[in-house]
């Protein structure tokens, strides 16, 4: 999925909120701010994606400020209230593999640029699939040999959690992290802070700390899992963007909430609609 219109002025608020998170020093939060505009200004085109320019602000901004994470702290209010509203949420669900997946999909309302109130109101709700393509996956999933989950934002870990043990029963389940901070995605680190690295069963990063997956900058291993994975579980807005773009092969499936319009636009569904699609 390419940049819409509306993705400059997202960026540019993720400039913002991403220098301003990473110092309290006001003349380098501005110079932050000011050269990620100048990469924002010169990046942006209706040819690439937003996660690419996303990833070159985030490395411009750690670099000025030198903090290597700047949603730390973001980060640690995010599982906090993601481990609370799991031990509410997960009450609404039953042990199968459609309950799994929208307990799974509840999490991705968690967005580091909505209130922590609106994400609780969200993961509150239950779940309603506006595209739904779990009957298909489920069974393909009973017949594969080795699935990668994508994983998002580091509150869903705990949802994702149940239905990762679930699909395990059936096939190999590689969860895939990111290597390094970037924004509020799930790092190794996380894991273990949360005390949950040997819940997952196998864990693996894409080598590259980037929202979404490009693939020019991904490990040659985190490659290699990809193209002889069966099926590719990805979660969030940033993996659609990144699996959207390549040919649909019927082995990529999207489970997210559709919290921007371009997004939503390019799935035809509307905004904060929960989407399970077999891609």
């Amino acid at each position: 999925m390419k940049l819409a219109p509306n993705c400059y002025d997202c960026l540019k608020r993720l400039t913002r909120q991403a220098a301003g998170l990473a110092t309290r020093d006001a003349s380098l939060r501005q110079k932050a701010i000011e050269e990620g505009i100048k990469i924002l200004d010169s990046q942006f085109s209706y040819d690439e994606m937003s996660i690419v320019v996303a990833t070159k602000i985030h490395r411009l901004i750690k670099e000025i400020t030198g903090n290597p994470d700047p949603y730390r702290l973001m980060k640690e209010k995010e599982i906090k209230l993601a481990k609370e509203l799991y031990a509410e949420a997960k009450l609404q669900y039953h042990d199968s593999f459609r309950d799994y997946l929208k307990l799974a999909a509840t999490a991705n309302a968690i967005d580091f640029f909505r209130a922590p109130s609106i994400i609780a109101d969200d993961i509150r709700k239950p779940v309603n699939f506006v595209i739904d393509d779990s009957e298909q996956i489920e069974a393909r999933l009973k017949g594969a040999s080795k699935v990668l989950y994508l994983a998002d934002n580091v509150g869903e870990i705990y949802f994702d959690l149940p239905l990762v043990n679930w699909i395990r029963q059936f096939v190999h389940v590689i969860y895939v992290v990111k290597p390094l901070p970037v924004q509020d995605d799930v790092t190794l680190e996380n894991i273990r802070e949360a005390g949950l690295e040997g819940k997952f069963g196998s864990i693996m990063t894409t080598g590259v700390a980037s929202p979404g997956i490009i693939f020019a900058l991904a490990s040659d291993e985190f490659k290699e899992e990809f193209e002889s994975a069966d099926i590719i579980f990805a979660k969030g807005m940033g993996h659609y963007e990144s699996l959207s773009e390549l040919p649909r092969q019927g082995r990529f499936f999207c489970c997210l909430m559709a919290k921007c319009k371009p997004v939503a636009d390019s799935l035809r569904v509307p905004v904060s609609s929960y989407v399970a699609i077999l891609w």
